[in-house]
């Protein structure tokens, strides 16, 4: 039997990156991963930690380049390389972008082109105005066909009321879920009680 084949695209919330590479490496035990990085990820150094060290992580763990460009990530619908495609972390600007049809980066470009198939795409939101601003956006997406949210909660209610975070212990279950058409549930709940 053929391996899942996963496409797991990281934008710029770089608090959540430890979180998204403990799960991703947990993924690359069973199944065929690609890793994909904004080209704004790919490029940013930031408190939590090097872009290159991030992508010499992701290089290792799923064993094969980084995908950085709209160039590279462009044959990902044509020629049908994943079953499914994870953005986590998936910022606020990334979801602002898939909810108004912008294509501008390579992992809108991705999603885009992985989308055009009927493929599903999962998303892990990591976002400091997901119930504020982005609300909106979260709302257009929970709506869209092919669309999957891992579940997601406040991260800080009483110092960050208004942000959220995913909860990467159920990020496999909610890949198998897409797959099935299903959005896991709960969707929203409480850190831990997911």
């Amino acid at each position: 039997m053929e391996k899942l084949r996963i496409g797991i695209a990281l934008t710029g919330s770089y608090c959540t990156y430890d979180k998204a590479l403990t799960a991703i490496g947990e993924l690359c035990e069973k199944y065929d991963v690609t890793a994909i990085m904004s080209e704004t990820a790919a490029s940013t150094d930031s408190r939590f930690g090097a872009a290159e060290d991030f992508i010499a992580r992701l290089e290792a763990m799923t064993g094969k380049a980084v995908l950085k460009t709209i160039v590279e990530v462009e044959p990902i619908g044509p020629q049908k390389m994943f079953d499914v495609l994870v953005i986590a972390p998936c910022t606020g600007n990334t979801a602002a972008k898939l909810a108004s049809g912008i294509t501008d980066s390579c992992v809108t470009m991705a999603a885009k082109s992985h989308l055009r198939n009927g493929g599903p795409v999962l998303l892990a939101i990591g976002t400091n105005d997901g119930l504020s601003a982005g609300a909106r956006n979260i709302a257009e997406l929970l709506n869209r066909k092919n669309i999957y949210f891992l579940p997601f909660y406040q991260d800080d209610p009483v110092g960050k009321p208004r942000s959220l975070a995913s909860d990467y212990a159920s990020l496999e279950r909610s890949i198998l879920d897409a797959l099935e058409g299903k959005q896991s549930q709960p969707i929203l709940g409480n850190r831990g009680e997911i």
